[in-house]
């Protein structure tokens, strides 16, 4: 085969012709020879074993106030914020949609990092990893935050991208009409690869920061919790993920388990056609928060050996290149998930978290909690659960409200009150009034409107 008609020699080719660096020429490189091993990226449920024996964040020792400042002082905060909420119909960053009244997501990150250093007294840094479009809205954002930048340190670095496969013959796809999109990124595991490629990790390192708490950016249960941190500092820990015991809400999501004597972390693509099991969560206990905790100098250290590292598996995602155009060529994304290094760093350690560190909002029924009453926002940017139990299940029809300025208008003056709530669903166009007060289990069937005042308990309408 020419090199013209070689799949990998064309995009590896393509990928270093737009500025790779050899870290990023080397973990594609990996992912390409992935690809081609026999039924790449599956991780079949009879396969696996379920885990057991994880930590709990309460058994952890309570440490000493000097550990934790010397601790933090070398501990930096790295937020992923390359996602443009394209979900919720955003074209801009989603870290700043509104959370609660004048905050945004990122102004409630920087609420936290202040908060913990005026606690502690500590320097720690806040690092954001942008895609090239979240970058100025970003910084410009987080630049209104006074004492926010640390001097000696950059507020972000870019993660990287690599082309887009076609899916009958793996080339590199083109695509005219916009050659952006012959791009995509390389999942969030790229996080260690870009550390590597932009100097970051050297840069950290050079001014003595040791370790990184690292989170996605619409997670804002994601805080500083310095018993961790003084836990792998004292024992060593190259390496913590961040679990919670699984739920029915949790069924999409990361799951750990065991593969052939080590730890794995299953994602929805790598389950094959027609296997049920991923959503059992009573079997598979233990789920991801993508709150991960990494040893800086350990993972230099890896890449010393391999620039690949760490040694993550391939997820294969299968797309059209032109995700607004299902006409378009079909292509496979090559991506990997950061918490995927529990499985190949030695020590790699997991410890179960409570439910308020992990409060992602994905989706506009996510939103709709969180900018409710069931959550307060603190001064130093904790959201504070005002609910007893799980807290309120909210259903908006998608069809609806999935899109961000359709949930809005429906909302006009805000929000229903949800602290008594347990599940809200609404099919259908409803628009609520100011006021609303919802308790127990409501379901609502539009068109229709909520009156102003109105309080719905356990009701169908």
């Amino acid at each position: 085969m020419s090199h013209e008609a070689d799949p990998v020699h064309a995009t590896l080719t393509k990928a270093e012709k737009a500025g790779a660096h050899p870290a990023e020429l080397a973990a594609l490189r990996r992912r390409l020879a992935q690809l081609d091993e026999s039924r790449s990226g599956l991780l079949p449920g009879d396969e696996l074993e379920p885990l057991d024996g994880v930590s709990s964040l309460d058994e952890l020792p309570e440490p000493g106030t000097r550990d934790v400042r010397e601790v933090l002082d070398r501990l930096v905060v790295v937020k992923l914020n390359g996602g443009l909420g394209t979900s919720m119909g955003l074209s801009g960053p989603k870290s700043l949609v509104e959370v609660k009244p004048g905050r945004t997501f990122l102004d409630v990150l920087a609420l936290q990092v202040l908060g913990v250093r005026e606690r502690h007294g500590t320097r720690l840094p806040l690092l954001l990893m942008n895609s090239a479009r979240t970058q100025a809205p970003s910084l410009e954002a987080l630049g209104r935050h006074a004492g926010l930048r640390d001097a000696e340190l950059p507020p972000d670095f870019l993660q990287g991208r690599e082309p887009k496969l076609r899916a009958d013959d793996r080339m590199p796809v083109e695509w005219p009409a916009d050659p952006d999109l012959e791009w995509c990124p390389p999942g969030h595991g790229d996080l260690y690869t870009a550390l590597a490629a932009t100097g970051t990790l050297d840069h950290l390192l050079a001014e003595g920061m040791r370790w990184a708490f690292v989170s996605n950016s619409d997670n804002l249960g994601a805080t500083v919790d310095a018993r961790i941190a003084a836990w792998i500092a004292a024992e060593g820990v190259p390496f913590v993920m961040e679990t919670v015991r699984g739920t029915a809400a949790d069924r999409k999501g990361g799951h750990l388990a065991r593969y052939r004597g080590r730890i794995v972390l299953r994602e929805t693509a790598q389950v094959p056609e027609g296997d049920s099991s991923f959503t059992d969560v009573e079997r598979w206990r233990y789920y991801n928060t993508n709150n991960l905790w990494i040893d800086l100098e350990a993972l230099r250290a890896l890449q010393a050996e391999d620039p690949a590292a760490p040694l993550l598996p391939l997820i294969v995602n299968r797309k059209t290149v032109d995700p607004s155009e299902p006409e378009s060529p079909a292509v496979i994304q090559l991506e990997t998930a950061m918490g995927a290094a529990v499985g190949s760093i030695a020590g790699a350690r997991t410890v179960q978290v409570p439910r308020t560190r992990f409060a992602p909002v994905k989706t506009t029924d996510d939103l709709l909690v969180v900018r409710s009453d069931a959550y307060e926002l603190t001064g130093d940017g904790h959201l504070v659960p005002t609910f007893d139990g799980p807290g309120p299940v909210v259903t908006l029809d998608r069809a609806i409200y999935r899109l961000l300025p359709g949930f809005e208008r429906r909302f006009p003056a805000g929000p229903p009150s949800l602290r008594r709530c347990r599940a809200l669903r609404v099919d259908g166009d409803v628009t609520f009034g100011a006021g609303v007060v919802v308790e127990g289990e409501v379901a609502l069937s539009g068109p229709g409107e909520v009156p102003d005042g109105t309080l719905l308990r356990d009701t169908e309408a």
